[in-house]
């Protein structure tokens, strides 16, 4: 996710088979939680947001949903843009083995690097 006014890139792990709800719990956990009550949020038609639980979530909170086509970088292209460079970043990461070991001995990828991605 991209704040068009400040433009900073929020990322949130998940996965191909995760729900509408579990899409809603990472929304509401990770940005409205930190972030607030957001006025407008830019979206392709992915079915996971137009489902009935989201437009009724939508209502809710406020929140005006504009759908666009995917893959019209035109309508979206910070977002597009800024998923780019996060591809790159992941990479990067990936290409140079960017593993550590914290203090109890465990190995973190990637994944754990994320934030530290989102600053770039």
């Amino acid at each position: 996710m991209v704040d068009r006014y400040s433009k900073g890139v929020r990322c949130l792990l998940c996965h191909k088979e995760d729900t509408a709800m579990d899409k809603a719990l990472l929304f509401c956990n990770n940005i409205i939680s930190t972030c607030g009550i957001l006025k407008i949020i830019i979206s392709d038609r992915d079915p996971k947001f137009t489902s009935e639980f989201w437009t009724n979530l939508y209502d809710m909170l406020g929140t005006k949903i504009a759908f666009h086509t995917a893959y019209y970088p035109q309508r979206d292209g910070l977002a597009e843009r800024m998923i780019q460079t996060m591809e790159e970043i992941i990479r990067r990461f990936c290409a140079y083995g960017m593993e550590y070991e914290d203090h109890e001995g465990y190995t973190n990828y990637w994944v754990t690097l994320l934030p530290v991605a989102q600053l770039a």
